[in-house]
């Protein structure tokens, strides 16, 4: 993924671009409410994964091995692996790998890999996947739920299971195992630096039950002591927010191009507009600076986890 506003380049559709510069692409919402074997989110994925599939089965086919036996090398059952084949589920980027190699292909599996892992995303989703994955920097602020970074996968599951219209089990699923997928960021090296600013509301929601607030609550302290990775609450009794406005999230490339994704009720907007993406870092400074301290923040978590 570069810069120059070519936010979906590759990924075999773009939304399309105001003349403010902003990409907006309206769709079900992604981040803020919620494949292992994943399904492809929508027709332009399916129809990425099925063509995967069918180089797959070519491939095994010329190879003279049986589905019992492939997946037995791959660590999968025939039926999984049928399901890969059929474009049903889509495959991780290591068992792809792992496919070119027993089968020979001699990297013809392994160019499908970024076409492939963009397919659980929604359309609308695919250009902000592809920044957090090459982010230097990564700047969220949430009013409404733990952004999808730091949510649990408990956590993750309760706010899909409330949404209505109910979402299909299958796309619940799906949009699980995405996000822990997309979770890696805080791993990556070099490392990004992450900062995560919330409404104290947003912590003291018991969105699942107690024990899943518990278990959220917990994964913030941890996840708030690593060194690239700063939490900040935002007190209700706060006299003042910039962020009066609502979430965001501001993310920075290599060589300083700055984006901003925002989601409400269902549509997600990726601005590439410089002007406004200067003036959103600014405003997140503010916010960050009216915020409690990251050190305060962790201790005021841990005063609400002796409150459950």
């Amino acid at each position: 993924m570069t810069g120059h506003g070519d936010t979906a380049a590759g990924a075999g559709t773009a939304p399309a671009e105001r003349g403010d510069g902003a990409l907006v692409s309206a769709g079900d919402g992604w981040d803020n409410d919620g494949g292992g074997a994943r399904r492809p989110e929508d027709e332009a994925g399916r129809g990425v994964v099925a063509a995967f599939g069918r180089t797959m089965k070519t491939l095994r086919l010329r190879q003279g091995l049986e589905r019992e036996e492939f997946g037995r090398r791959l660590g999968y059952s025939a039926s999984t692996v049928a399901a890969f084949e059929q474009g049903r589920r889509i495959p991780s980027p290591r068992t792809i790998e792992r496919a070119d190699e027993v089968l020979e292909a001699g990297g013809l599996l392994c160019v499908w890999k970024e076409q492939v892992e963009r397919a659980q995303y929604p359309v609308f989703f695919q250009g902000m996947a592809s920044l957090e994955k090459e982010a230097i920097e990564l700047l969220a602020y949430d009013t409404l739920v733990v952004k999808g970074l730091l949510q649990t996968e408990e956590y993750m599951r309760a706010l899909l299971y409330m949404r209505r219209p109910p979402l299909p089990q299958e796309t619940i699923e799906q949009r699980v195992a995405a996000r822990l997928a997309r979770q890696v960021i805080f791993d990556r090296q070099p490392a990004p630096l992450l900062s995560f600013v919330m409404d104290e509301s947003v912590l003291r929601r018991w969105y699942g039950g107690r024990d899943v607030l518990k278990g959220q609550l917990e994964h913030l302290l941890l996840s708030g002591q690593k060194r690239n990775v700063e939490i900040q609450v935002m007190p209700l009794r706060s006299e003042e927010s910039a962020g009066v406005d609502g979430p965001f999230t501001i993310v920075t490339q290599k060589g300083g191009k700055k984006f901003v994704y925002a989601e409400a009720q269902g549509n997600g907007a990726l601005q590439t507009d410089q002007d406004q993406a200067a003036l959103a870092a600014a405003r997140y400074g503010i916010i960050r600076s009216q915020a409690l301290s990251p050190r305060e923040s962790l201790k005021f978590i841990e005063g609400l986890l002796r409150e459950l």
